[in-house]
């Protein structure tokens, strides 16, 4: 057996990592697995060293249901949010684009689909022109993101709405746990999504990018 270092490290979620070098085990750990019952710790150290040793077999299931549920647990995702937000850094461009200023959408359809009930995020285009991640919410910090691919004239304003109706509708449909399983579209969230009339358009659109 190879001797092991072990380090809770100030990570900004429940990172946790393991290397082989120069035949010794480099383990860090999330600080906020501190004080985490044994047998969670236990099975970290056998997720962790089937990943390192035998990557190809399935994790044995009751150490990943263990460890799953208490990641999931109510206490320790909020205390994840906390940390994220917190520790996290999010850099912001603002919402004033060349051509589209995303809090006069988000206005526009808070009004038309939500009867102007949603509180309003911080809203920010990318600083890049991201087409693998056309936008997101970051719900540790209230932050609707949208790809700068889209403030250009050759957008269709429909594409542009569509884009933040659908981060708009995570404002209204939280993501939710069923069992060990993480619901972040659900039934009633697709059933919103699929009043916004020029969704087959902006789908389109959006494919041709």
């Amino acid at each position: 057996m190879p001797p092991f270092a072990v380090r809770f490290r100030r990570f900004t979620s429940l990172n946790t990592t393991i290397r082989l070098r120069e035949g010794k085990i480099l383990v860090n750990l999330s600080d906020l697995l501190e004080g985490a019952p044994d047998t969670v710790i236990r099975s970290i150290a056998h997720i962790l060293l089937s990943k390192l040793y035998f990557p190809k077999r399935p994790i044995e299931p009751a150490h990943n249901a263990r460890f799953k549920r208490f990641t999931t647990s109510a206490a320790v995702t909020r205390q994840t949010e906390i940390i994220r937000h917190t520790r996290g850094s999010k850099r912001y461009s603002g919402p004033q684009g060349h051509f589209y200023n995303l809090e006069e959408v988000f206005d526009s359809l808070n009004t038309r689909f939500f009867c102007g009930l949603l509180g309003r995020p911080e809203l920010t285009w990318s600083e890049g022109m991201a087409k693998r991640s056309l936008g997101h919410y970051d719900a540790a910090h209230n932050t609707i993101v949208v790809s700068r691919v889209f403030d250009r004239p050759s957008s269709p304003r429909y594409a542009i709405e569509y884009l933040l109706y659908h981060e708009m509708l995570h404002l209204k449909h939280p993501v939710k746990m069923r069992g060990l399983r993480r619901c972040v579209h659900s039934r009633e969230f697709k059933a919103d999504e699929a009043l916004f009339p020029e969704l087959r358009q902006a789908l389109a659109f959006i494919k041709r990018l």
